[in-house]
C-alpha cells in the first residue's frame, strides 16, 4: 500500500539560513560583514638595481682589498742654493728653484716645492713646470712634482720675476726656497735663502 505524505511540501525543505544581523549601537559605523582586504606584505622580489650597480641579486660587496698607497721612499731631498741673475729696477730675471735627490732610494710621492719672493718683486709667468700656482699675496709661488726621482738626479722650478720699478740698487734680501715631500726624512737641508741683486742702468741704455 502506498502511504502519501500528509504534510505540506514546504515541511519538507529544510530552512534556509538567515542573513547574519550585526548590532550596532547608534550612532555608531556600520560594521561590515564582508570580509577584510588582505593586508598587503612586504614585497620579496629584489629592488631595481640602481645605475651602475651590481644587478646579480646575490652579489655581495667586494672583498678585493683597496689598491695599496704608495709607501714612501728613503729618499732625501735637499733645495741646493742658488742665485737669480741681477736684474734692472722694472727689469726680470729668473728665480730657479733647484731641488735634487740625495737617495739612496727613487722618490715615491709627489713633492711640492714653495718659492717665497723678496719684496718689491713680483712673479710673472710663464713658470716651469706649466702648473705652477701664484699664493696669497702674490709673492709666493708652489709647483709640484711627480715621484720618479731618481737619486742623484735633480728637478728645477723656473719663476720669471720682475723687480718694482722704483727699487733702489743694491740687494733685495728674503727670498727663499723650500722643498716638502713626505719621502723626506731629512728636513735640515730643505730650505735654502736666496737674494736678487738690483743693478742701475748703464748709460745709453
Amino acid at each position: 500500500m502506498t502511504v502519501l505524505a500528509t504534510d505540506p511540501s514546504w515541511a519538507l525543505r529544510r530552512p534556509e539560513p538567515r542573513p547574519a544581523v550585526e548590532v550596532v549601537a547608534t550612532g555608531a559605523s556600520t560594521v561590515s560583514t564582508l570580509p577584510a582586504p588582505a593586508t598587503p606584505e612586504a614585497s620579496t622580489l629584489p629592488a631595481p638595481a640602481r645605475p651602475g650597480a651590481a644587478t646579480d641579486a646575490g652579489s655581495e660587496a667586494s672583498t678585493l682589498p683597496a689598491p695599496a698607497a704608495a709607501r714612501p721612499s728613503a729618499s732625501d731631498l735637499e733645495v741646493v742654493r742658488t742665485a737669480p741673475d741681477p736684474a734692472t729696477p722694472g727689469g726680470t730675471t729668473t728665480v730657479r728653484a733647484f731641488v735634487g735627490n740625495a737617495g739612496p732610494d727613487t722618490t715615491a710621492s709627489p713633492f711640492t716645492v714653495v718659492v717665497t719672493l723678496p719684496e718689491g718683486v713680483s712673479p710673472e709667468g710663464p713658470y716651469f713646470p706649466s702648473d705652477c700656482q701664484v699664493l696669497g699675496h702674490g709673492r709666493t709661488v708652489r709647483c709640484v712634482f711627480k715621484p720618479g726621482l731618481r737619486e742623484g738626479r735633480s728637478a728645477t722650478a723656473l719663476i720669471p720675476v720682475r723687480l718694482n720699478p722704483g727699487l733702489p740698487v743694491g740687494r733685495l734680501s728674503g727670498g727663499s726656497v723650500v722643498v716638502r715631500s713626505a719621502d723626506d726624512r731629512n728636513e735640515g737641508n730643505n730650505r735654502q735663502p736666496f737674494d736678487i741683486t738690483v743693478v742701475g742702468t748703464t748709460a745709453g741704455s
